[in-house]
């Protein structure tokens, strides 16, 4: 980073709420209790996951690393969250804010490619279910869940620690936390080159994961289509479903924060927006792929009675 980072701006505050001191107290409260049902529910389907022998499949497997990467996402921002709700003046250093800006744009790069694997993992599951064992062997699983995390890495965490930022002393920050596009609205230096990369990078991470789990699922629904059973084309819409259903939100609000053109002003909707792919996604996974998986409740049923019996 500049060196003139560290001269012209050591703090940043963070607005949030702390106009609206009732409405702050509120906002408290539901976030603390979606954090607590984001951790409990995505730790409850990594222990069911690990407990039933049933779910040590290429589907769940992915879907544990999605669990224990949702979990570090919102932990990454939640608890300052909360602390930030207590404090009429919400401060954050700069070297936090941005550790915290880096981790945020990590961990959601990192689930935007994920989600893509997830969908080719589907798309392997319906189209030859013959072979989906053969070609979804462990090896492959486990390059399949790592490859993201390198890639993210590349594409975030790298252009990030590479742009050089200066504040001349702009240090609010309207936003709940240090993302990415409230940070870079503060910076008064030009930024033409990297906003480019930004785009590219968005492109990639974006556009092109969601244009492929568009696409997996087009070959998906071919497959369905051509079932002759009635109760294997509901199986496989219903496990499909769960997925989808995570893709359309995450991707549907990341798409309308960073592919959509910024200006300079700070906007309360960008608040709002944020605070659906980085809290609600997380918090709605474990309820999504519970109450619309079968084999999910099954295993609960199992821990449940296992338990009474004992």
């Amino acid at each position: 980073m500049d060196r003139r980072n560290h001269t012209d701006v050591n703090y940043f505050i963070l607005v949030g709420l702390s106009e609206y001191p009732r409405v702050q107290i509120f906002f408290f409260c539901v976030l603390l209790v979606s954090y607590l049902v984001t951790v409990l529910g995505n730790s409850l389907i990594l222990f069911l996951i690990h407990y039933d022998p049933q779910l040590h499949t290429p589907m769940y497997f992915f879907l544990s690393i999605l669990s224990f990467l949702d979990i570090c996402f919102t932990s990454s921002i939640v608890p300052q969250m909360l602390i930030n709700c207590l404090l009429s003046i919400p401060i954050i250093s700069l070297s936090k804010c941005l550790a915290q800006m880096c981790v945020l744009l990590y961990l959601g790069v990192v689930e935007c490619l994920l989600l893509a694997v997830m969908a080719y993992d589907r798309f392997v599951a319906i189209s030859d279910p013959l072979h989906y064992v053969v070609k979804m062997g462990p090896q492959l699983c486990i390059q399949l869940a790592v490859v993201p995390w390198f890639i993210a890495f590349l594409l975030s965490v790298v252009p990030v620690l590479t742009m050089p930022l200066d504040f001349c002393g702009h240090y609010i920050i309207n936003h709940f936390s240090c993302e990415l596009l409230a940070i870079l609205k503060l910076a008064c230096n030009d930024l033409k080159v990297y906003e480019f990369l930004m785009m590219a990078t968005s492109f990639l991470t974006l556009l092109v994961p969601f244009t492929f789990i568009l696409g997996s699922y087009g070959q998906i629904l071919r497959a369905v289509l051509k079932m002759r059973s009635a109760d294997g084309r509901r199986k496989a819409f219903s496990t499909c479903s769960s997925h989808l259903t995570v893709v359309v939100i995450f991707y549907g609000t990341a798409i309308s924060m960073y592919m959509m053109p910024q200006d300079k002003a700070s906007r309360d909707e960008d608040k709002i927006i944020s605070m659906l792919y980085c809290i609600v996604t997380p918090m709605l996974n474990p309820i999504i792929y519970s109450l619309r998986n079968k084999d999910v409740k099954g295993a609960l049923r199992k821990l449940i009675g296992g338990k009474n019996d004992s």
